[in-house]
């Protein structure tokens, strides 16, 4: 099976599992009619269908995607590993719902639709994200109650630790906080590595610890998601200055006008491409240990450099 086919299992697996994670499935479309009051343990609305809007956007999927690729390359199911796929889908939903308000980055389009607050108002879209973050833990936890395996619970904490306030929050703060700063070398590294490498780190090291992983193959798994998830800012960067916002489904031009940290800011277009380059054939190498098991993630960080146009 090539690489594309392989990636659209995995694809339709995460979206059939968070069409129908029981919190969140129903065929009812919101309207603005008050409805009676909900039954004890179902998700009033608009709660409900403004994470529902932001979770089911179509989308690459690619953290859930990143764990269950990295759990098989231990193991041969990927059933057990689903609910932390789904989870971190939901957490990288809510840090995009509340990127996106006009107190963050004030977007209006993600992934070619109109930004969560647009559609429901800033307090339910603050509502919405929150209620996804807490879903997430609340998912982990459930499968890793029923599973009774200690692995499952170092999986929980490790998504939790890089989702944090010494993770994907932190490097979003200092993103906010030095908008408009002369950008530095040393800033620029910590927010590329925070917000968003920590959540592309955490799939591929979580996935690994659900599937028993060793002492050699836990390291050999978390360089690759660091190297992949700095190529990835990087990429994602450049695209913010010459990508075209139709095919993105988001706005352009976006982190020049904020005088955002950037990699390109401080380094230039042209070295950040060679880096990205660098860094995902870092990434590609770290994955030796697993040897052809592991072909699937070595073409998905191959990929993440077509993303540049």
């Amino acid at each position: 099976m090539d690489y594309q086919q392989t990636y659209g299992r995995y694809l339709d697996a995460v979206n059939s599992a968070l069409a129908e994670h029981p919190l969140l499935a129903s065929d009812t479309q919101y309207t603005d009619v008050l409805p009676d009051a909900p039954a004890d343990g179902t998700v009033p609305e608009p709660l409900r269908s403004a994470m529902r809007y932001s979770l089911l956007l179509p989308g690459k999927r690619l953290r859930p995607v990143l764990l269950l690729a990295a759990y098989r390359l231990i193991a041969d199911d990927w059933e057990t590993a689903m609910p932390y796929a789904i989870a971190l889908e939901m957490i990288h939903a809510y840090s995009l719902i509340h990127d996106d308000l006009p107190a963050m980055d004030d977007d209006t389009l993600r992934r070619g639709q109109p930004t969560n607050h647009l559609v429901f108002g800033e307090n339910v879209a603050v509502l919405a994200g929150d209620g996804l973050y807490s879903l997430a833990f609340e998912t982990m936890l459930t499968a890793a109650l029923a599973s009774g395996n200690p692995r499952a619970l170092s999986a929980a904490y490790e998504i939790a630790r890089r989702a944090g306030v010494r993770g994907m929050i932190a490097g979003q703060t200092l993103d906010v906080k030095l908008e408009g700063t002369q950008p530095r070398e040393d800033m620029v590294h910590y927010i590329q590595r925070h917000k968003t490498g920590d959540l592309l780190t955490a799939p591929v090291t979580a996935g690994l610890m659900l599937a028993g992983a060793d002492e050699t193959q836990l390291p050999a798994g978390e360089t690759y998601g660091e190297k992949l998830g700095r190529a990835f800012q990087i990429v994602d960067d450049l695209l913010d200055l010459r990508g075209d916002a139709t095919i993105l489904g988001k706005q352009t031009g976006v982190d020049a006008a904020r005088g955002k940290m950037t990699w390109p800011a401080v380094y230039g277009e042209a070295a950040s491409r060679k880096e990205a380059g660098k860094l995902i054939r870092e990434a590609k190498e770290a994955l030796n240990p697993f040897g052809r098991r592991a072909a699937f993630l070595r073409e998905l960080a191959q990929q993440t450099l077509t993303r540049v146009s």
